[in-house]
């Protein structure tokens, strides 16, 4: 793994580092369709709409989670992407000669 690689990864767990974002992520990962925070996650989670938001801006800013804006309404999905990546870390590395 390079260093710039890991200072991404280590950006990803920092955004991970809070158990309620831990809990939206898997929330958004168990979700069949992107889901609206005030409808959907807030009364799950039990916090505010504002504090779901900012969970979620630092989600978007780790790049696991994406924002898709419908007219006035926010839809969050996880990026199975950025997941899948995570998963590699701590997979067996690949030497090369």
């Amino acid at each position: 793994m390079s260093e710039e690689d890991a200072k991404t990864i280590a950006l990803v767990f920092k955004a991970l580092a809070d158990p309620h974002r831990v809990r939206i992520v898997n929330l958004l990962a168990n979700a069949g369709t992107p889901a609206c925070p005030e409808c959907d996650l807030t009364p799950e989670l039990g916090l505010s709409q504002p504090t779901v938001s900012f969970h979620l801006k630092k989600l978007v800013e780790a790049g696991l989670v994406d924002r898709e804006q419908r007219g006035v309404w926010a839809y969050y999905s996880v990026n199975r992407e950025a997941l899948a990546r995570l998963s590699t870390v701590f997979g067996p590395r690949e030497v090369t000669s």
